[in-house]
């Protein structure tokens, strides 16, 4: 093939991506299937995988599986190439079992969802300030849990210890409880059971200290970094720094690559998914999308149902109507999102469609 034929073809390349290495496949314009080949998951390997998928033609776009995971540094690589990526979800369970999976399997099918059009969503920009969020907020509900695992095995070590000890703990609020534990002074003999266990509830209570002073430090930082990227969102009712952080990581660095409002609103798990047939018209509830920005939504409904006069007057008309609570939580859960989408739009500069798919 000339390098001038070479240069009219159209080609679209598809990526399966591991930890060690990424499976590439390449197609035409058409779908017929040019070549794959693996290559290591290193900056070399990426330079050579897009030099080997531009050996084939113009490269259209690469379909890559795993944007957000082992694809991360791939995609950044070929975006700062100014190549066009869209993610790619992995294959639909029936047609691997239909199939078969193997790695090209999976590359080629990642490339012709790519030239359908089946898989068109931008991937998020993992290099800003939302991705330094993000990376926060995983350290602090990691020690979130930790915390309360910690206060659960005090207090389950309270109710089977000593009965002295129990009598002297059980009735306390919780707080207290931790405070009495870490100043406990238990003897030398931990063959002794009532002194074993004085010992471990000071070794948990000291640990709860140490994660709740952890989880402060980073609510502080998280707290400095929300009001940096997105103050407008704070300014909504019934949204906090933990509300708008997450939604904030849901839609990335890159919130312009939603849509719409209806968009997002699915993204969320926050929009009826249709579920109509002949004369039946009607919606169920949507359990897909991410279910942590699904949650964050339903705190801020929780709040305003609470707090706002005009929530509150809205869910007074709709039980009036008929509807029931779980009804009118998720229809205030979308009012929500297109609330939340819109301020994050306007919060946001706007950019050209082809900036979208690759920055320039």
């Amino acid at each position: 093939m000339t390098s001038m034929t070479t240069a009219m073809v159209r080609v679209i390349g598809g990526v399966d991506t591991h930890g060690p290495s990424h499976h590439a496949a390449v197609i035409d314009g058409v779908g017929r299937q040019l070549d794959d080949r693996e290559f290591p998951a290193s900056p070399a390997g990426y330079g050579a995988l897009l030099e080997w998928l531009r050996g084939y033609g113009e490269l259209d776009r690469v379909g890559v599986e795993g944007t957000g995971t082992y694809g991360v540094a791939l995609t950044r690589h070929l975006r700062e190439a100014g190549a066009l990526v869209v993610e790619v979800d992995r294959p639909d369970r029936r047609a691997r079992r239909a199939q078969g999976k193997s790695d090209p399997l999976d590359a080629y099918s990642a490339a012709r969802a790519a030239l359908s059009g089946a898989a068109s969503v931008v991937p998020k920009l993992r290099d800003g300030r939302v991705e330094a969020i993000r990376a926060l907020r995983v350290a602090r509900s990691s020690a979130v849990k930790a915390r309360s695992q910690a206060t659960n095995q005090i207090k389950a070590l309270i109710v089977t210890g000593p009965a002295q000890l129990r009598e002297q703990l059980r009735y306390l609020p919780t707080g207290m409880v931790i405070v009495a534990c870490a100043r406990l002074h238990p003897g030398h003999n931990l063959g002794d059971a009532e002194q074993a266990t004085k010992t471990a509830l000071r070794r948990l209570a000291r640990r709860h200290q140490q994660l709740s002073e952890e989880i402060a430090e980073a609510d502080h930082e998280l707290d400095q970094l929300v009001h940096q990227v997105a103050p407008a969102l704070l300014a909504l009712p019934g949204v906090g720094p933990e509300v708008a952080g997450q939604v904030l990581t849901s839609a990335g660095d890159n919130p312009n690559r939603i849509k719409s409002e209806a968009a997002f609103a699915h993204l969320c798990g926050a929009a009826p998914i249709p579920a109509s047939s002949a004369r039946t018209r009607r919606h169920r509830l949507n359990r897909g999308g991410d279910r942590s920005a699904n949650n964050a939504l339903y705190v801020v409904v929780l709040g305003r149902m609470r707090h706002d006069a005009r929530t509150r007057a809205y869910v007074e008309r709709r039980t009036h109507e008929g509807l029931a609570k779980p009804e009118i939580i998720r229809c205030l859960k979308r009012y929500v999102a297109r609330e939340i989408y819109n301020t994050l739009n306007l919060a946001t500069p706007a950019r050209k469609p082809e900036q979208l798919l690759a920055r320039p």
